[in-house]
């Protein structure tokens, strides 16, 4: 248990340098998606639809966090609930997984990242399986993919949409619009590849986080109430071992009576 502790101690570690580097990434990819859906308004989907064609819950690959995955399976039935979900649910994470058993819509399972080298792997199968679930539901436009995972400091399951939306309600940022050596849609599509791949590094390496700093705080507690249960034995075995202590005494202090008794009566005898 204190081998665990320390495992994921080293890993917030990791993913405090990690994380700073990639919300640089992904504000910087999201300055120019607004400069870009600021003067072409028409290439990005409204912020007011919130249906998605597929969700990806990221639950933990490892158990040992808490309530880690019960929060995302009711997050995922509330969801379902409203009646946005299109399509079907990819589920990330064998501990989550488990939990959902067979709930129907499920497309695909994967196996989650446990440490942070693991991220690009498991990104990779991702983005596979939302190729397979694209050719399968024969969509010839991108999917809108919702990620349903923890952000770390964040106590409620967030839910963040993957492909640019329009925010835009006022005058843009620039008074004119950025000048671009690619078409319009060109430049759209690979910058929505760019927001595509920022935007999971970053989820995936925050839901790690969060749940690294799940384990801990589920790691200490149970350290504690190990401590706190032998500490009680202790003193449960040092009573018993005092009543037997007692009655040992209380024996021995018998039978010297009874000896003395007897030697009484045999010299009263003679």
């Amino acid at each position: 248990m204190g081998a665990m502790k320390n495992i994921s101690l080293m890993e917030t570690h990791k993913l405090a340098r990690v994380l700073a580097h990639q919300h640089r990434v992904l504000s910087s990819v999201e300055a120019a998606a607004r400069d870009f859906l600021d003067h072409h308004p028409g290439f990005a989907r409204p912020v007011q639809v919130q249906a998605a064609s597929v969700i990806v819950a990221i639950g933990s690959q490892r158990g040992f966090c808490g309530d880690f995955n019960e929060v995302i399976v009711r997050a995922i039935k509330q969801y379902r609930q409203t009646g946005t979900l299109a399509s079907g649910i990819i589920v990330v994470g064998r501990r989550l997984a488990a939990r959902l058993g067979t709930v129907e819509g499920v497309l695909a399972t994967l196996d989650g990242p446990g440490v942070v080298e693991e991220v690009h792997p498991v990104l990779q199968r991702l983005m596979n399986a939302l190729g397979e679930c694209q050719a399968r539901l024969g969509q010839s436009e991108p999917l809108d993919v919702a990620l349903l995972a923890h952000r770390d400091g964040e106590e409620q399951v967030s839910v963040r949409h993957l492909m640019p939306r329009s925010e835009s309600s006022g005058a843009p940022g620039f008074a004119y619009p950025p000048l671009l050596t690619l078409q319009a849609r060109a430049f759209f599509s690979e910058l929505a590849r760019h927001y595509l791949w920022a935007q999971m590094h970053d989820a995936f390496y925050s839901t790690l986080m969060a749940e690294n700093h799940r384990r801990l705080l589920h790691m200490e507690g149970a350290m504690k109430r190990i401590e706190e249960k032998s500490s009680e034995l202790r003193r449960k075995c040092n009573a018993l071992r005092q009543e037997e202590i007692t009655e040992e005494i209380e024996v021995i202090m018998l039978s010297n009576d009874a000896l003395q008794k007897k030697t009484l009566e045999q010299v009263g005898h003679a």
